[in-house]
């Protein structure tokens, strides 16, 4: 008899509760185009990713992003190469729907904070560059080219260094950060145009639109 009530008890059990957001993969901000979708796992947040590169005041390209995101894709930072900056932005909400509205990465007016790190430039990796704001870590990272890759190096927040790996490759591959002025100093390969260095800005959609 008590195994008959246990039975009936977890068949009458509610389905674990999910949240249903809005979906719009990684597209240039213009194209974002929102579907309804259900949240795969219990605790993800409706989430709205906006992520800008720009030289200078220029603004490159911007992206937009909306899904079920974790807690820790919650973020906001930067990360400085020097001849372009990438500021990534995110917002998460816990009700229905929440997500429907973009949000702007807008680029940094924050001044240089003292710290200092190599870049690319050139021929050889380096070259300093003043970090910004809440960029207080070096960063080294790798994105491809055609069959290759190539390294870069700059400043970045400690959330783009603490969560590079749920940003899905924002930032590129093999990325170490680390605390001191120019402690990135491990050898690089030298020159990468700008656009290039702006290749890992979100999958091989971006880069098609980069390169096309």
């Amino acid at each position: 008899m008590h195994h008959l009530i246990l039975v009936i008890g977890i068949v009458l059990l509610p389905k674990a509760y999910t949240l249903r957001c809005y979906d719009c993969g990684v597209e240039v901000a213009e194209a974002c185009t929102d579907k309804i979708i259900e949240c795969p796992e219990q605790g993800q947040q409706c989430g709205v990713l906006g992520i800008l590169s720009y030289a200078g005041s220029i603004k490159i390209v911007e992206i937009n992003m909306k899904s079920c995101f974790f807690g820790e894709q919650c973020m906001e930072g930067s990360a400085n190469f020097g001849t372009a900056r990438i500021r990534v932005s995110s917002r998460c909400c816990s009700s229905d729907l929440c997500n429907k509205e973009p949000i702007s990465a807008a680029p940094s007016t924050s001044k240089p904070n003292g710290k200092k790190c190599l870049t690319c430039l050139g021929t050889t990796c380096s070259v300093t560059v003043d970090c910004v704001g809440s960029e207080d870590y070096c960063i080294s990272t790798q994105v491809k080219i055609g069959n290759g890759t190539a390294d870069i190096k700059g400043c970045a927040s400690k959330q783009i260094c603490s969560n590079y790996e749920q940003l899905g490759g924002i930032i590129g591959e093999h990325t170490s950060c680390c605390q001191g002025n120019l402690c990135n100093s491990n050898s690089g390969t030298g020159a990468i145009p700008l656009l290039v260095l702006l290749a890992p800005l979100l999958s091989p959609l971006l880069a098609s639109f980069l390169f096309s």
